[in-house]
């Protein structure tokens, strides 16, 4: 399974996301690639689902095709992980 962390730049807040997911991930023994990326290389990327933030996520969900998850707290592990088991129970990998 491959899921995008979301940022406006790539750079820094989906880095501290692409983390959470990765932690998330092992937590329930989950395989997945899981890259950081901005905006516009997310829009045109192929994944199973993408992780960003409340103000990208309308512009994305127009864009893609799969899921996409926002997230107020890209350091809260809880919360990451609610959006992964949401992701599996409705057909992720």
């Amino acid at each position: 399974m491959k899921i995008l962390a979301v940022c406006g730049f790539g750079v820094g807040s989906s880095m501290v996301l692409k983390m959470s997911i990765d932690k998330a991930c092992k937590e329930r023994n989950v395989s997945c690639e899981v890259e950081n990326t901005d905006i516009s290389s997310a829009k045109g990327a192929n994944a199973d689902a993408v992780f960003t933030s409340h103000e990208l996520a309308q512009e994305l969900e127009s864009s893609m095709n799969c899921p996409v998850f926002a997230i107020k707290k890209y350091m809260d592990k809880e919360e990451v992980g609610n959006a992964l088991d949401q992701l599996l129970q409705n057909g992720g990998k």
